[in-house]
């Protein structure tokens, strides 16, 4: 792979590109369209750990995006200055790399469902299990009926930023394709014809059917190779993405947990100091510090710090297997604090994910989407069916769906893949608080005043 290509500023669905400007460049406009859209502000209200938390304190997946692209941003720039030197670049600045980062990790949860990963489970479980929905899927394509037995945030997120994001303008949003590359950290469909590809970048899948040649597009601009019929090579800077996220939920996520008190500040503190470069000194600083959450919040960020550089130098070591497309593994699990990195995740895993708070919502989080979706993949068929002779609760309820997602004039399309996609991306869009109203309502459980 070559870097003047891999930064590609070809925006999809524009004619022309925007004047050059050093005081903005295309990567900051690309940043500024993530910032002001209306799908990441409506991450404010979805989970990020703790759902539908009374808590102040605790982090969305609003709060956490933003944390995530600071220390995007930070690998980015870092990175880009070793690049640019190592292969002589013209033209191209360590600020554009991490311009690039900061951007990708900023939009890198929008497509996330309602109640975060369990969200995402939800809906597989829908088609799977339901009559409906496994209704729907004997009347679809294999590859089609893959894409929503593995529902997939990361697909989701795809099909946000350029497609359901202005979705007058081919493209979306019109990001860069360096953007765009970096955004994909899984660049396969969700069903191949051939074994999957080995390698972290092909564990999940990065968009839909419908969605699979505006990618190819983007790869042909970057000069990403297909490796398997519907799977492209990896672009480098999404490795900068997963290692600034994975930085970010494990250390960040134990903070939140102690703060909700659901672990204990020596059960943090010990977990934190392994990755602060020096204990010793870290124990020092902390002795002045007379509050435990300070103690940790010192902690977290010498940690964040010290692992940032890390992961940067971990990068520039396998930079030409990653040109190559012959690394195959995480940033993370390289560097020398990968067992420590380990430790946290574990613990994520065994003590804070499966705490009491986290369950139950998490448990009702099923029964939300799956009646969200019951209700309207059922009301949009039924009309796409017998029209004016639907059912009258269908001829009611659609007219609770964005004629975004159902079509002019609230009369559904006539493919089945579309239109119940275009559900799914009604329902996955919405936040927490807004499909929990939304459910008791459509169940009684909570009426409108007025």
């Amino acid at each position: 792979m070559d870097w003047n290509r891999l930064l590609s500023r070809i925006r999809p669905g524009l004619s022309r590109p925007h004047p050059d400007s050093e005081a903005r460049t295309d990567f900051q406009r690309d940043f500024d369209r993530i910032v002001f859209s209306s799908a990441f502000r409506r991450l404010q209200d979805k989970t990020q750990v703790f759902p539908l938390s009374q808590s102040d304190y605790v982090r969305t997946r609003l709060t956490h995006s933003l944390e995530v692209s600071s220390v995007g941003r930070s690998l980015g720039t870092m990175v880009g200055d070793r690049v640019i030197r190592r292969h002589d670049l013209k033209g191209v600045y360590p600020q554009d790399f991490g311009a690039v980062v900061a951007a990708a990790c900023l939009a890198h949860d929008i497509g996330n469902p309602p109640f975060g990963h369990a969200g995402e489970d939800a809906i597989r479980l829908w088609f799977a299990a339901s009559a409906t929905g496994q209704a729907v899927l004997e009347t679809l394509s294999e590859p089609q009926r893959q894409d929503f037995l593995r529902f997939e945030g990361n697909a989701q997120g795809f099909r946000i930023i350029t497609r359901l994001q202005s979705p007058d303008n081919r493209g979306g949003m019109q990001l860069t394709c360096a953007l765009l590359g970096a955004f994909t950290k899984y660049p396969r469909a969700a069903w191949l014809s051939v074994p999957s590809p080995p390698g972290v970048a092909f564990r999940k899948f990065g968009f839909y059917q419908d969605d699979r040649d505006l990618f190819a597009e983007v790869a042909g601009h970057l000069g990403l190779d297909e490796v398997a019929p519907g799977a492209w090579r990896r672009h480098p800077l999404a490795w900068l993405v997963e290692a600034a996220d994975d930085i970010c939920y494990r250390i960040i996520d134990v903070e939140d947990a102690f703060r909700l008190q659901q672990l204990r500040f020596e059960d943090v503190r010990d977990l934190l100091l392994p990755l602060t470069g020096s204990a010793e000194q870290a124990e020092r600083k902390m002795a002045h510090l007379t509050r435990p959450r300070e103690r940790i919040e010192y902690l977290r960020a010498k940690a964040i710090g010290a692992i940032i550089d890390q992961a940067h130098q971990c990068f520039m070591e396998h930079e030409d297997a990653i040109l190559a497309g012959d690394f195959n593994g995480e940033l993370l699990d390289e560097i020398p604090a990968a067992a420590a990195m380990q430790a946290l995740k574990d613990c994520g895993e065994t003590q804070v994910y499966v705490s009491r708070p986290v369950v139950e919502v998490e448990a009702a989080g099923f029964e939300v989407l799956g009646g969200l979706l019951e209700a309207f993949v059922t009301t949009v068929n039924d009309i796409a069916h017998h029209g004016a002779v639907a059912s009258s609760k269908s001829r009611m309820l659609v007219h609770l769906i964005p004629e975004q997602f159902i079509g002019p004039s609230r009369r559904p399309v006539a493919d089945g893949y579309r239109r119940v996609l275009a559900i799914t991306d009604f329902v996955s869009g919405m936040t927490d608080s807004y499909a929990v109203t939304l459910f008791k309502k459509l169940t009684g459980i909570s009426l409108p005043t007025g």
